[in-house]
């Protein structure tokens, strides 16, 4: 097994290594002191919880992004995959399917459609963005062909509790993402899955010396994004008791943002998922923030595009004072 050495002493670590380290959180919480003097109803408890709340299902899809960058690609077709899976799952519950089957078919179809990008980028040597640029036109045009255009509505009370109920005051979705997360970070740090995902993305010439099959990382990473994408479209649907044909524009760049603000490396081989997470939180913040604040949502892309090419631009020089 290949053994990563993560540092835990801070002595002598110089300031380009600690602003790497801790750099996100602190501009996290200088964000939220900020919003919390610009608005009184930033810091209570309800708007809170909505705010993690709003994240979870970006935190779900930006967890298999995750895994994909760390190996040095990208997924574009977490959105199409989302939303197939999604409305797929809503008309079979409708006409009366068992619920557990309806959602092992939803997630089954979203690990299909990522195992077809892995087998693509692997096998034929497509360039990933490429493979599933072509993937989310191909996802996008079967939902709305499955749909005819339409939305899909009246769930069944029993799918609706992944999206709607609450546990002692928690809602579903952020128990959902918590423990998404929890099970992809012990598998990240703690087994020879997650070592072998770090090495491919560091060096993939290295991962198949050390007799690593490359070709299965690659599609078992983006079969693992393609479940993610499923399951964060199925808490959706369930908590809107809607499957509307274009749900799930856009959540590619959400995922890659929360990514990328996390410190992720588009080289791949370097970044954590506790990274993702605070990127994840930190934009719905932004978001949250902007909507208190009554600013207009065009110019929230602005801000969330300025806010990817200032983070890019910060790992970037960090990185190379680290060097």
């Amino acid at each position: 097994m290949i053994e990563r050495t993560v540092k835990t002493n801070l002595d002598g670590m110089n300031w380009s290594q600690l602003l790497q380290r801790f750099g996100l959180a602190l501009v996290y919480g200088a964000l939220i002191v900020g919003l919390s003097l610009l608005s009184d109803r930033f810091l209570t408890v309800s708007n809170q919880i909505n705010i993690v709340r709003q994240a979870s299902i970006n935190g779900i899809v930006a967890v298999g992004m995750t895994l994909v960058i760390l190996t040095g690609g990208i997924d574009l077709s977490v959105g199409s995959i989302l939303a197939l899976a999604a409305v797929v799952t809503a008309d079979i519950l409708k006409q009366g399917m068992p619920v557990p089957l309806g959602i092992g078919i939803g997630l089954g179809i979203g690990g299909l459609m990522g195992a077809i990008n892995g087998f693509i980028i692997s096998r034929a040597n497509i360039p990933p963005f490429i493979a599933t640029l072509g993937m989310m036109t191909v996802g996008r045009g079967l939902t709305l062909m499955y749909t005819q255009g339409k939305p899909i509505t009246g769930l069944p009370d029993a799918f609706r509790f992944i999206g709607t109920a609450s546990v002692y005051g928690i809602p579903m979705p952020i128990i959902v993402v918590g423990m998404v997360f929890i099970v992809a970070m012990i598998v990240l740090a703690r087994t020879r899955f997650g070592e072998y995902v770090y090495l491919l993305g560091d060096n993939p010439v290295a991962a198949r010396l050390a007799g690593i099959n490359t070709r299965k990382m690659v599609v078992a990473v983006y079969t693992i994004s393609g479940i993610c994408s499923a399951l964060a479209g199925l808490i959706l649907v369930a908590r809107l008791d809607s499957a509307q044909p274009v749900i799930g524009q856009g959540y590619e760049f959400n995922a890659i943002a929360a990514v990328v603000v996390g410190g992720t490396s588009f080289s791949g081989g370097e970044g954590t998922l506790l990274g993702t997470l605070l990127g994840t939180l930190l934009i719905e913040t932004l978001n949250n923030g902007l909507n208190l604040l009554n600013v207009s949502q065009l110019w929230e892309q602005v801000v969330k595009g300025a806010v990817i090419a200032l983070a890019l631009l910060f790992y970037n020089a960090i990185n190379q004072k680290s060097r």
